[in-house]
């Protein structure tokens, strides 16, 4: 596979990544500023009813104002809390989820070529070819996954160093929470590097243009692999650690002003991640064709790896595409999906997410062992099956939400004692729809 992907490096790659990193951090800071927004004209338009449009034309200008206000808001320190440490939570959090993005490739290979002679000369390169991306590392989905886990640090500091029993609560659900999902997460994604055969992110890309996307190859792992991003980012509905009817707030309760508005940048921006690495492993990156070696030759299409700049931004625009839509369906899962409770979100994990993931990465050994990557689907179909035949015989927990009795309530008298539940009034009794006036009194606040 690598030998499809020409060799680049030097000082016009250089120069490329230092760019690339300059515009997309610049672009995910937006990102999260006006996602915020979208995420509130969402859930406005599920729950009908109207969101942010005060501030500016169509409330466009809401993240401003909203920036505005953290920072001349007051900064409180809890009594009793570890100063330091109580400054450097966000800081924990923040730093790893900025700085996990940049092994995104957001286009393909850019023939420096095929710019205008006044760039080259100005930037005193000559003909090559760079990848856009921030940092070309033949492990970038290992340092992605290496620094998005960095994560927890922050929010168990924070909720630790805040002195407050909320707060604690939170931060150690938190940490049971984000190390849980990591492992059915790093199992789905060997399963994606066995069947590429490598940990590069344009390997990746190139192996399902060349084949299909991974989505259709393995939508089990996909779908696995998407609800660990949930839990990883603490999004709803895994937003546990924060649980605003349990907890207040959860690991943030005591923050204010910018130090709480830096833990909600993170979560947006392991969000923002998480959606473009998802499009990366398993929506084809840039690539428009899902299907690939699936269907006949004469329909096997895809966009060239190595182009021009106008290429290059179509690619891109491909590329943050898939991602804006991968950030909208979170948000729209937030207003969809109840909490869960946290015995049902460890139990999901340990008990359901972790035994699929070890089935379909020993299927996926199996299928490269054998050479047949290409038939995975077949496999992920096998795997179903498998899962729906073994799970009548699976061992069963006592329900927890089954209802206790309590001596003498009427639901569970005594023995010589007789209760009746039943209503006598009439309008209990009468199943009209408007009863008769004649019955009585029909409301008595």
């Amino acid at each position: 596979m690598n030998s499809i992907i020409p060799l680049t490096g030097g000082i016009p790659q250089l120069i490329a990544n230092v760019i690339v990193i300059l515009v997309m951090i610049h672009v995910l800071l937006g990102g999260c500023a006006y996602g915020v927004m979208l995420e509130r004209k969402l859930s406005a338009w599920m729950q009908d009813r109207v969101g942010p449009n005060r501030v500016g034309p169509k409330g466009l200008l809401q993240p401003i104002a909203d920036g505005l206000k953290f920072i001349m808001k007051e900064e409180h320190t809890p009594r009793g809390a570890d100063a330091v440490l109580f400054t450097l939570g966000p800081g924990l959090s923040i730093i790893p989820a900025m700085a996990a993005f940049v092994i995104i490739p957001w286009g393909g290979i850019l023939d420096l070529g095929s710019l205008p002679s006044f760039i080259t000369s100005f930037l005193g390169i000559g003909p090559s070819l760079v990848k856009v991306v921030g940092a070309n590392l033949n492990v970038g989905v290992i340092y992605l996954i290496a620094v998005t886990s960095l994560g927890v640090y922050g929010v168990a500091l924070g909720g630790w160093a805040s002195n407050s029993k909320f707060s604690f609560l939170g931060g150690l659900r938190a940490s049971a929470q984000m190390i849980s999902y990591e492992i059915p997460m790093g199992l789905c994604l060997l399963c994606v590097i066995l069947i590429t055969g490598s940990l590069e992110p344009y390997a990746i890309i190139t192996h399902q243009q060349q084949f299909s996307w991974n989505l259709i190859q393995q939508p089990l792992a996909a779908i696995l692999f998407y609800t660990c991003m949930l839990a990883e980012s603490n999004r709803a509905p895994f937003d546990l650690a924060e649980a605003e009817s349990e907890l207040v707030g959860g690991f943030h309760t005591e923050y204010s002003s910018m130090r709480f508005a830096m833990f909600f940048l993170a979560e947006y921006f392991h969000v923002i991640t998480g959606s473009a690495f998802f499009a990366l492993l398993f929506l084809g990156g840039w690539s428009v064709n899902p299907f690939g070696g699936l269907v006949p030759a004469s329909w096997n299409w895809d966009l060239p790896l190595v182009g021009g700049i106008g290429l290059i931004l179509l690619q891109m625009a491909i590329m943050i595409g898939k991602t804006a839509f991968m950030v909208a369906f979170t948000m729209a899962i937030r207003w969809t999906l109840p909490r869960f409770r946290f015995d049902q979100l460890m139990k999901l994990a340990w008990q359901g997410m972790i035994p699929v993931s070890i089935l379909l990465l020993a299927s996926a050994a199996v299928m490269t062992y054998y050479g047949i990557t290409q038939y995975m689907w077949i496999a992920t179909g096998a795997c179903l099956a498998i899962i729906w035949i073994a799970f009548p015989f699976m061992p069963r927990q006592e329900n927890p939400n089954r209802r206790i009795p309590i001596i003498g309530s009427r639901f569970s008298p005594l023995a010589d004692e007789r209760v009746v539940t039943a209503s006598k009034h009439p309008i209990a009794l009468n199943d009209a729809a408007i009863p008769d006036p004649r019955q009585g009194t029909m409301s008595i606040h």
